[in-house]
C-alpha cells in the first residue's frame, strides 16, 4: 500500500489529522523509563487518535547506537495501518541522496520522509523515485529564522512559494508533500491555494505557538483532509509522572477534537 492511501485510510478510520512527533528527550521523561518503553506506552495510548507518527531521527542519533536500537524497537510497535514519517530532513548530492533514501525507505522502512530541496532536483529524485513512499519537501518551516532565506524574493515571488511550485512540477508520481509551519498561517493558506491536493505536514502547534483552529482551517483541502498536523512536546510530556501515557492520551484526544470541530465547521 502506498503512503497516500495509507494516510487517507488512517485519517478516515481514526477521524483525525493529528500526528504525534515521537521525539524523546530523556531529561523530560519520567525517571527510570527508557526511550523504547516510553515510546511504546505513548503509541499504545494514542494509536486510535492519530493519522501518523513522526520520529525525528536527531533524538535517536543523539543517544548513539542505543538510541537507534530504541528507534528500531519503536517502529516495530507502531500498528501497521498507521503511516510513519521519518523526520530526517536529508539533502545531499545525487549519489549520497540515493543512499539516504535507501536508509530511510529500505533499511528503516519509513512510509515517508522529510527532505531538504536546497540542492535541487538531483538531491530529491532518489526519494521521489520510490512511488509508494511520501516525500515531504521543506517549504515554509516553523522556526523563527525561516524568513532569513525563505522570504527572499525572485521576480516578486518568495522562495518558499518557488519551492511549492517546483514541487508541483516534480510530483510525477503523486508522492510529494510539503512541510509548512503552523507558525506562519498566512503562508500556509497561500501554499494550500497553490497546492490544493498536496499533503501538507504542519509542525509548530503547541510549544511553538501555532494556533490549532487557524492551522486546521488553512491546512485542510476541500475534502477536509490531506493535512498532517504534528504535535510533539504537548502530548509526550503532558505529565512527567507514572501517568504519562494516560495524560498523553488526554492531550491527544483534546487536540483531535479541536481539529475536528474546525473541520466540521468548515464543512457546514
Amino acid at each position: 500500500m502506498g503512503f497516500r492511501r495509507k494516510l487517507r485510510e488512517a485519517i478516515d478510520r481514526n477521524d483525525t489529522l493529528l500526528c504525534i512527533g515521537l521525539d524523546p528527550e530523556p531529561l523530560q521523561m519520567p525517571p527510570g523509563v527508557g526511550i523504547a518503553d516510553f515510546n511504546r506506552a505513548i503509541v499504545e495510548a494514542t494509536s486510535d487518535l492519530v493519522c501518523a507518527y513522526k520520529p525525528n531521527l536527531a533524538f535517536y542519533e543523539a543517544e548513539g547506537i542505543g538510541g537507534l536500537r530504541a528507534l528500531e524497537e519503536t517502529l516495530r510497535h507502531i500498528p501497521a495501518g498507521i503511516p510513519v514519517i521519518g523526520d530526517a530532513k536529508r539533502g545531499d548530492i545525487g549519489n549520497t541522496a540515493k543512499k539516504y533514501a535507501q536508509a530511510l525507505f529500505d533499511s528503516m522502512g519509513f512510509d515517508a520522509a522529510t527532505v531538504n530541496p536546497y540542492l535541487g532536483y538531483d538531491s530529491v529524485e532518489p526519494f521521489i523515485s520510490y512511488p509508494k513512499k511520501g516525500v515531504f519537501l521543506l517549504c515554509r518551516t516553523s522556526n523563527p529564522s525561516a524568513k532569513d532565506f525563505q522570504d527572499l524574493q525572485y521576480d516578486g515571488v518568495p522562495l518558499y512559494e518557488l519551492v511549492a511550485r517546483k514541487a508541483l512540477d516534480w510530483n510525477v508520481h503523486g508522492n510529494i508533500g510539503l512541510v509548512v509551519g503552523a507558525t506562519y498561517p498566512q503562508e500556509l493558506e497561500r501554499i494550500r491555494r497553490l497546492c490544493p491536493t498536496m499533503p501538507l505536514l504542519i509542525p509548530g502547534v503547541g510549544s511553538q505557538g501555532g494556533d490549532l483552529p487557524t492551522v486546521t482551517r488553512f491546512g485542510i483541502d476541500e475534502s477536509g483532509g490531506n493535512a498532517i498536523i504534528n504535535v510533539s512536546r504537548a502530548v509526550l510530556y503532558a505529565s512527567k509522572g507514572p501517568d504519562f501515557a494516560t495524560a498523553a492520551r488526554a492531550a491527544a484526544e483534546a487536540l483531535r477534537d479541536t481539529m475536528n470541530a474546525t473541520r466540521s465547521h468548515r464543512e457546514a
